[in-house]
């Protein structure tokens, strides 16, 4: 069986992710900072899943990382199938609170390294005759950005989901198939490492899913060969409306959501 690499897999979505292919029988290469917790995560999908699972330790703040994430790769001879680019970041504070280094590495990790993980494995899907490509982006991609903390998090969403539009144009002729992932509210560890659990803890529990309800429905729209996949109906039928509405009323829905968004 094909090898799935994954970033960010050991919460949250990336780990619904990994369990959600585990169960499909393919082998995988985890990718993420917190080693003693890859280690365990990859031993327990290994032994309950029956499949191989490869860790490699890496921060995708690094700018070194994709390359000897690739590197690693290679020296293990994986046929790598589908990318998984999951990792998050997120900056709690306002533009002009925030170091130029922790907007550098929102940056690196959100939109860099992604464009960099991909570029590196291009080669190998068309050699192998195809492959897959999940960017996981945000319903942030389509919604105002945010006027008081997180400012870059929407703006590289939205820059992620036209790159996946632009690798569909130039690469779907090799069999090569990305998927911008974006979902909603998601119950995460997230929130919480990422300071803004209060404001999640705000959000009406008919907004959230699960981060396995995201994974499946994500997965299933990737190997469908979906451009897009917006996870949940009423995520669905928001993103459609938001379009038609002015961007006042998106805002003060927004801030009834998700807790001063844009104040």
């Amino acid at each position: 069986m094909s090898t799935v690499l994954i970033t960010g897999p050991t919460s949250g979505i990336g780990y619904s992710l990994a369990i959600k292919m585990a169960e499909k029988g393919y082998d995988l290469l985890l990718i993420a900072r917190r080693e003693k917790r890859l280690q365990k995560i990859s031993q327990n999908l290994q032994e309950k899943y029956n499949v191989k699972v490869h860790y490699f330790v890496a921060d995708l703040k690094d700018k070194n990382a994709p390359q000897k994430i690739y590197d690693h790769v290679k020296s293990l001879n994986l046929d790598i199938e589908t990318l998984m680019l999951n990792a998050g970041y997120q900056i709690n504070t306002r533009l002009e609170d925030a170091s130029l280094e922790d907007e550098e590495d929102c940056l690196r990790v959100l939109g860099i390294s992604v464009i960099m993980l991909t570029k590196l494995f291009l080669n190998d899907l068309k050699k192998r005759g195809g492959g897959y490509v999940m960017v996981v982006s945000s319903m942030a991609a389509f919604a105002p950005p945010s006027g008081e903390f997180a400012v870059l998090y929407g703006p590289v969403k939205t820059f992620m989901n036209r790159f996946v539009e632009a690798l569909n144009g130039a690469y779907n002729k090799h069999n090569i198939y990305a998927t911008s992932a974006c979902p909603g509210f998601t119950i995460t560890e997230f929130h919480e490492v990422s300071g803004v659990q209060d404001r999640m803890d705000k959000v009406p529990s008919y907004m959230k899913m699960s981060s396995d309800d995201v994974a499946i429905e994500s997965i299933n729209g990737m190997f469908k060969k979906r451009e897009v996949v917006i996870t949940g109906r009423l995520n669905r039928f928001l993103v459609g409306t938001l379009k038609w509405l002015p961007k006042s009323l998106v805002k003060f829905i927004g801030n009834k959501l998700a807790g001063g968004r844009y104040k």
